[in-house]
């Protein structure tokens, strides 16, 4: 059958050869996916930017939906939306010119982090006419049972394993 390439982008594989691989590469749907997950890590203030300047689509506002998708020329983001994108620009401007000045900022928790990076897809989802891919397969509670290790197979206790005081190393 020979060897086939997976593109990660488009979550797709085929055979590899010269010719299947550059017309991937240059087909429409990859250069869509790519550039979408490329959009998932641009910040805030460039897409701020670039939200302003468009102007709103009335089809996404009126329905909900626009055929174009992430290629559509015109803003999907509502004005409260843009509010709270304006509002994250401005914070992360005020902790760059906190730690320009010299102040102790303690170091964001990984909780934040995963926040800002759940509300950055969920709005790149909503903007995206890509589709949605199935959530990932999670084992239910309880699953896999946890065994109990024989004695000689579990870790020593914190400080080691309790000695006698009879036995002598000779």
């Amino acid at each position: 059958m020979g060897k086939r390439y997976f593109c990660d982008y488009c979550d797709r594989s085929f055979q590899d050869n010269l010719h299947n691989r550059k017309k991937h590469l240059n087909g429409v749907q990859h250069l869509r996916a790519k550039r979408v997950w490329y959009d998932l890590f641009r910040d805030a203030a460039a897409i701020l930017q670039e939200e302003q300047t468009k102007k709103p689509c009335r089809k996404f506002l009126q329905t909900g939906q626009c055929d174009f998708g992430s290629n559509c020329r015109f803003s999907h983001m509502t004005e409260q939306d843009l509010e709270k994108l304006n509002a994250q620009v401005q914070g992360e401007k005020r902790l760059k010119e906190l730690q320009r000045e010299g102040a102790d900022i303690p170091p964001g928790t990984i909780e934040d982090w995963l926040d800002r990076r759940a509300q950055r897809l969920s709005a790149a989802q909503s903007s995206s006419a890509l589709l949605e891919k199935p959530a990932p397969f999670q084992y239910p509670l309880g699953w896999p049972p946890v065994q109990e290790l024989p004695p000689s197979l579990q870790a020593p206790p914190p400080g080691g394993w309790p000695v006698s005081p009879n036995l002598q190393w000779g």
